[in-house]
């Protein structure tokens, strides 16, 4: 019998769904980025969206070319 392919969501017994959303009631406060990690994450997203602009532009000369 092949071993399951996605791990249990708890230790509380086969099948079981119990604490499946432990987390989710509770709202918990974003954590403060310090400056080098801001600075990466601002980085990150401006890569992100210069990513996003090329493919698009890349869609874009696909679909043109192909009508």
């Amino acid at each position: 019998m092949p071993k399951a392919f996605f791990p249990r969501a708890t230790a509380s017994g086969p099948g079981s769904l119990a604490g499946l959303d432990e987390g989710m009631d509770k709202k918990t406060a974003p954590t403060k980025l310090s400056k080098k990690d801001a600075e990466r994450e601002t980085r990150l997203k401006a890569a992100l969206k210069a990513n996003m602009a090329k493919r698009k532009a890349q869609a874009r000369a696909r679909a043109d070319k192909e009508t």
